[in-house]
């Protein structure tokens, strides 16, 4: 599988490096896109002048580099599967990784409710600053406000028992650890559709973040961003109720292909606010600019969720191009980095071992 990727020395230091540019490129996406989030690009540009955002901007309380739930929600994605990861290989008990990856979020969850960490706490519920509010997704609080472990034998392609209605992009922002586990992508895409489930019972919500999941492994693969895309859609089309992803990322594909990006060709494919359209518009950017400062720039820059379209821009430039291209200057400011490199450290160091 990583053949492609050189000596098993070399294809470690490859993984590592995408693991950490994914987490850390998310990060910086997310952080670029919080404080214009509920902005009209009307708005950003009368604020920030015609280009919109060129860097970091202050956001509440004037504190800049602030991440939101979907840097939040990643990173306890990605304590779950590496839990999931830690007991396969310690007690050789597979298979649990939906209710580890669900135990995962409750911590996250605990995050949203409590002022800070409780006696005892471990791991990322330990730290102080991941007990922010962010403008958490309704889906995602009332969701996990249920008790619904989803079922990894089920069959996709009905409507989900939790918020059956839902598609909002909340089960998307989270799912890029599903594909850097080191997994082939039709796993990936089926692990984050079903987890996905734990909050977005709608099949256009969790095929969006099996979609994203699959492209992150095929990305980590070694895959080209245009091929890993390319794959995915053949995975969806197996699968009954696809049709909006598949028409939301053949959009963005056919809008990459006319070149010179705008927010204005972004905001054709929506706002970014449902699953479909923040995938789409994050694929679109990282296609039509490949580097990722300018990418991350143009994937901010609209009326909608730019959060959330920043972070789902950096998972898959990030995981295709590694840590190394990350502009150093915003990384510094962004809130948790260090603790963000270390989960994906552990993380890495994990799935190698697996």
């Amino acid at each position: 599988m990583y053949d492609r990727l050189g000596p098993s020395w070399e294809a470690t230091a490859i993984y590592r490096a995408r693991v950490r540019g994914c987490l850390l490129a998310g990060a910086m996406g997310d952080a670029l896109g919080y404080p214009i989030e509920f902005a009209s690009l009307d708005r950003i540009r009368a604020l920030h002048g015609e280009r919109g955002v060129t860097g970091l901007v202050p956001g509440v309380g004037g504190v800049v580099g602030r991440v939101t739930d979907d840097t939040q929600m990643t990173l306890f994605t990605s304590e779950g599967l590496r839990q999931a990861h830690e007991r396969e290989r310690h007690k050789g008990i597979g298979g649990g990784w939906s209710r580890l990856v669900r135990e995962a979020y409750g911590r996250w969850f605990d995050t949203q409710r409590l002022p800070a960490p409780p006696e005892g706490a471990t791991g990322l519920a330990a730290q102080p600053w991941l007990y922010a509010r962010r403008a958490p997704g309704n889906a995602c609080l009332s969701g996990l406000a249920q008790e619904f472990v989803p079922d990894p034998t089920a069959e996709l392609g009905l409507p989900g028992p939790v918020n059956s209605d839902s598609k909002g992009c909340g089960a998307v922002m989270r799912s890029a650890p599903f594909g850097l586990s080191r997994v082939p992508g039709d796993t990936a895409f089926a692990m984050a559709a079903r987890s996905a489930q734990t909050t977005h019972g709608h099949p256009t919500g969790y095929y969006s973040a099996g979609a994203f999941a699959a492209i992150v492994a095929h990305l980590v693969e070694g895959d080209s961003l245009e091929g890993a895309v390319l794959r995915a859609l053949r995975l969806l089309a197996r699968y009954p109720g696809h049709e909006e992803t598949t028409a939301a990322l053949h959009e963005a594909l056919d809008l990459a292909a006319e070149g010179s990006p705008t927010p204005e060709k972004i905001e054709s494919l929506g706002e970014g606010w449902i699953a479909e359209q923040a995938l789409a518009i994050a694929v679109y950017c990282a296609l039509v600019q490949p580097e990722i400062r300018h990418a991350l720039l143009l994937s901010v820059n609209h009326s909608g969720d730019s959060d959330s379209t920043g972070a789902i821009c950096g998972n898959l430039l990030g995981a295709h191009h590694g840590d190394h291209r990350l502009p150093q200057e915003w990384l510094e400011a962004v809130e948790g980095r260090a603790e963000i490199a270390v989960c994906a450290d552990d993380f890495a160091a994990e799935c190698v071992r697996r």
